[in-house]
């Protein structure tokens, strides 16, 4: 495919040790002889693939900076096109006057994404490795990055690809058959349908089973810190955050708006908010913190519900655990190096999910961690079996998964093979949407749009 080469700033825009300009397309190796000059006298058009030299970026006479050029030949490099790499020293006008003497020497500004989806374009990688990899720049926890990683080196587009092809062998199988009776074909039985729709359900079932444990490792969880004043919720945010995200006093009403912060708890992401104490009050400010705590815990996807071991339950605790009961919840016991005056047995009755913790000293991190992996889902979670990474996937396989139930119902409510090979051909026609050998131009364009610039 003939494109024009296009060139932009690859790293992150700032001060750094170096910074990298991007040029690809057909004219990337001619455009990079007009600015730089290696100390060997080698010109870049004489380079071989995965070589690099040192040099110098000159524009009109005028030396900008040293820099070495690495280069990359068709079809062995990321876009599958001949890419050259200007390394620099890193910084924000060093590497926009690189760019700029670029640009001035042929090349055009890339697009968001646009070496990434040329790499689409040219077949190096199919859709789902591409999104992985803004998945990868993105990724907030070890979890995400390896998941991210695994499903850019092929993880899910193998495991769609299997059963893509049964489907195709089986729809090809049952079209021959049928339209050429004559021929020494082999007859198609109900059982090997059956079969094979079995196997594509159990695999599109268990993506989706997988989907929302892939978006806590991968996005989070709004998790909501509540309880009544000085219970440790800031305490508790600090111990979670690893450094002092929260004021902590004994006064009660310290905490008067949402305080926020992105963790990382074992493999899963929280997003966390430690709120206002919940309680009944005459002050204007708190009680407009307040009301935002109980707003936030209606919306939260994880409630960390704090209670002072050394208190007996008062009201706004018991009121905390019928709000409890209507999400995904943990009762986080603080103050555990204190004499036990709570009442352990109604909490328990009430949240299936008790971790005993010290926020100030931070004994109990531990079972908090594998009590938020075990309602995330994620104690046995396992990237290296492909998740789907977004809800354009999501929707491609629970739609195939509707197709190839489909199938199955119009086999046994005795319909011919005929109607059971239009559900199949729309399964596969989905499976194709997923992995964008069968897609629009603007569902590309959409998911590329949201790349940075450079990637």
């Amino acid at each position: 495919m003939n494109y024009d080469t296009v060139a932009a700033i690859s790293t992150a825009q700032g001060e750094g040790g170096i910074g990298v300009i991007r040029i690809s397309g057909d004219d990337a190796l001619r455009i990079a002889d007009k600015i730089f000059y290696s100390v060997s006298g080698k010109k870049v058009t004489e380079m071989k693939g995965y070589t690099a030299s040192f040099g110098k970026i000159s524009e009109n006479g005028e030396d900008i900076d040293e820099a070495v050029a690495l280069v990359f030949k068709a079809p062995h490099s990321y876009t599958g096109e001949d890419v050259v790499e200007l390394s620099c020293h890193g910084g924000l006008y060093i590497t926009k006057r690189v760019l700029r003497a670029v640009l001035n020497a042929g090349a055009v500004p890339a697009q968001a994404g646009e070496f990434t989806k040329r790499a689409f374009l040219n077949g190096k990688i199919d859709l789902t490795e591409a999104e992985a990899v803004i998945d990868i720049i993105s990724a907030k926890s070890r979890g995400a990055a390896r998941s991210a990683l695994c499903v850019k080196e092929g993880a899910l587009r193998k495991k769609i690809d299997g059963v893509k092809n049964d489907l195709l062998s089986m729809a090809a199988h049952l079209s021959a058959w049928a339209d050429y009776p004559e021929e020494d074909i082999a007859e198609v039985t109900a059982d090997s349908v059956i079969e094979t729709c079995d196997n594509a359900i159990k695999c599109f079932k268990s993506l989706l089973d997988s989907y929302d444990c892939g978006q806590a490792v991968k996005k989070g969880i709004d998790t909501v810190i509540a309880g009544r004043p000085n219970v440790g919720k800031s305490t508790l945010m600090n111990l979670l955050s690893g450094y002092e995200k929260s004021i902590v006093t004994d006064i009660p009403g310290t905490t008067r708006d949402i305080v926020e912060d992105t963790v990382t708890v074992g493999d899963v992401v929280l997003n966390l908010s430690d709120t206002a104490g919940l309680r009944d009050t005459d002050d204007t400010v708190e009680k407009i913190g307040v009301d935002r705590a109980r707003k936030r815990l209606e919306q939260c996807g994880l409630l960390l519900a704090v209670f002072d071991n050394s208190r007996e339950l008062d009201e706004d605790d018991y009121a905390l655990i019928e709000s409890a009961k209507l999400v995904p919840s943990i009762a986080v016991i603080n103050k555990t190096d204190l004499d036990n005056k709570l009442d352990i047995e109604y909490i328990s009755k009430n949240i299936k999910y008790i971790v005993y913790i010290s926020a100030i000293s931070g004994d109990g991190r531990d079972e908090l961690t594998k009590a938020v992996e075990k309602i995330a889902g994620t104690q046995n979670f396992n990237p290296s079996e492909g998740v789907l990474s977004n809800e354009r996937q999501r929707i491609a396989v629970k739609n195939a998964l509707d197709s190839v139930v489909e199938a199955m119902n119009a086999l046994k409510c005795g319909m011919t093979f005929d109607a059971v090979t239009v559900s199949i051909e729309d399964a596969i026609s989905h499976l194709l949407e997923l992995t964008g050998e069968r897609t629009s131009d603007e569902v590309v364009d959409r998911v590329f749009h949201n790349f940075c610039v450079g990637k």
